[in-house]
């Protein structure tokens, strides 16, 4: 592959598979690389592909306005989010949890944190799936939140 053509991956995202980890970087945010116009095989991609690859932080930014109607604290800050996968066509896909198995608010969370996902401009589909490694607890509340609760 030519050498212009290639994209550099963002601090923190693994270059494979463009995954996120949402605990592992200390290094200051950085916006990834812009994705050219013309992918490898010579096509253009979509327009909403061309417009930029969704970042981090506007994702991060979108879910934090999702809120577990039974607790005052957005479910970023509750730990409720465990992955990021961005994509240069400008899917996304969220690994979540919830607080417990027999969450109330199991049906309708990933809903809206999918819904709140695709509102970012340079998302082009989001999905959100449900998983239960490691089991949610306490700890993966941020300070924020456990000041909120007066869990501190």
């Amino acid at each position: 592959m030519d050498e212009k053509n290639q994209v550099e991956p963002a601090i923190g995202m693994a270059e494979e598979t463009g995954h996120f980890s949402l605990e592992a970087s200390d290094a200051p945010a950085e916006k990834a690389a812009p994705v050219s116009a013309w992918t490898p095989d010579g096509e253009v991609p979509a327009p909403a592909a061309r417009a930029g690859m969704p970042d981090e932080e506007s994702v991060i930014e979108a879910i934090a306005t999702v809120y577990d109607p039974e607790i005052p604290v957005n479910i970023y800050e509750l730990g409720l989010i465990y992955a990021i996968d961005l994509h240069e066509d400008g899917s996304v896909k969220v690994e979540m949890t919830l607080t417990a198995p027999n969450c109330p608010s199991a049906q309708e969370l990933p809903v809206q944190v999918k819904e709140a996902v695709e509102k970012i401009e340079t998302v082009t589909s989001a999905t959100v799936e449900i998983v239960w490694e490691p089991p949610w607890d306490m700890s993966r509340m941020s300070e924020d939140a456990r000041l909120a609760l007066n869990m501190f």
